[in-house]
Parts: C-alpha cells; sequence; structure tokens
C-alpha cells in the first residue's frame, strides 16, 4: 500500500476507534454549518473526514481510499495526491455547509474520495485512457446519496468538482 494512503486510513480508522472509546469526541469533529460560521470552527471542514456513521460507513470509504488512493499516489505522488485529497475535503465541506440544510451534521470523507474520482478523470484524459467505466462508478455513487437517507450529495458534487479542479491545476503541464 502506498505511503500516504496507508497514512490516511491510518489516521482516518483511529479516529473512528477514537470516538468509539471516547464518546463527545465526534462532537468536535463533524461537519454542521452553525458551527462553523457562527463559532468560527472551521477544522471541522478538515476533521469531518474524520467521522464515519457507523462500521460500513467507514469501511466502504476506506476500500475505496485504498483503491483509488493507490492507484493515484502511485501515478501523481505523494505530495500532489495528498494535496488534492485535501482541497477535496475541503470542498467538499464548503458545498455541504452552503447547499445544505442548516441544521443537517455531516460524517466521513466521502466527498474527499469524490475528489479523488475527479482526478481520475483528470488523470485519464492526460494520458488518453478509458473514461467510460469511471464515469459510471462515479454515476452509480452519486445516485447512491439519492436513494439512501442521510447522504450528503452536496459534499459528494462538492468533492468531485474540488477534485477535477485540483488536479487541473497540479498536473498541468509546466510552463516553460
Amino acid at each position: 500500500m502506498r505511503q500516504v494512503t496507508k497514512l490516511l486510513i491510518t489516521v482516518i480508522s483511529g479516529f473512528y476507534l477514537a470516538c468509539l472509546l471516547m464518546p463527545g469526541l465526534e462532537e468536535h469533529l463533524y461537519l454542521n454549518r452553525y458551527l462553523v460560521f457562527n463559532n468560527g470552527e472551521y477544522w471541522r471542514l478538515l476533521t469531518v473526514a474524520l467521522t464515519h456513521g457507523g462500521l460500513a460507513h467507514l469501511f466502504f470509504n476506506m476500500y475505496a481510499l485504498m483503491v483509488l488512493g493507490n492507484s493515484l499516489e502511485s501515478a501523481i505522488g505523494p505530495k500532489k495526491f495528498l494535496s488534492i485529497f485535501v482541497i477535496s475535503q475541503i470542498g467538499a465541506s464548503l458545498a455541504s455547509i452552503y447547499f445544505g440544510a442548516i441544521n443537517v451534521v455531516s460524517v466521513g470523507a466521502s466527498g474527499a474520495i469524490f475528489g479523488l474520482f475527479g482526478a481520475l478523470i483528470v488523470l485519464s484524459k492526460k494520458y488518453g485512457l478509458e473514461t467510460k467505466s469511471t464515469y459510471v462508478i462515479i454515476g452509480i455513487n452519486f445516485a447512491i446519496g439519492f436513494i439512501f437517507p442521510g447522504i450528503d450529495w452536496h459534499a459528494h458534487l462538492g468533492g468531485l468538482i474540488s477534485g477535477f479542479i485540483a488536479a487541473s491545476v497540479l498536473l498541468a503541464p509546466a510552463r516553460s
């Protein structure tokens, strides 16, 4: 497993365990529009990725991170990979709090993972690789956000767009 991918999975999974062992910890990490804007708790834009709504939620996000992360990190390097992940998470969180309901609490790293899908599209187009299957996977995962209640599709869309833009900038050919 690639270095940054392994680190992200370890840290996120570790925080899930810490939240189980220390009741109340998650309350300082999840994303809530009111707490970000009215209390200035901007760290929540990132720490939301450390929280998950159950073991299945954590498992599916970490599996997706492992599959996408290993491939992308190998292709673009650890620094650009981590940059895209962080930018995607911030973009996902901003979309969630700007377009979601004011009283909604969001949890999970799926916004950043959707950002990795955005980066995969950029990378595939850059090297002339097939993108149809990537679009199908994105479509299926995006549709799940409308089928099951409680999934923050705003964060998914914000992460996808942020990851696409970040990868477009970070993977652009250097100007001479």
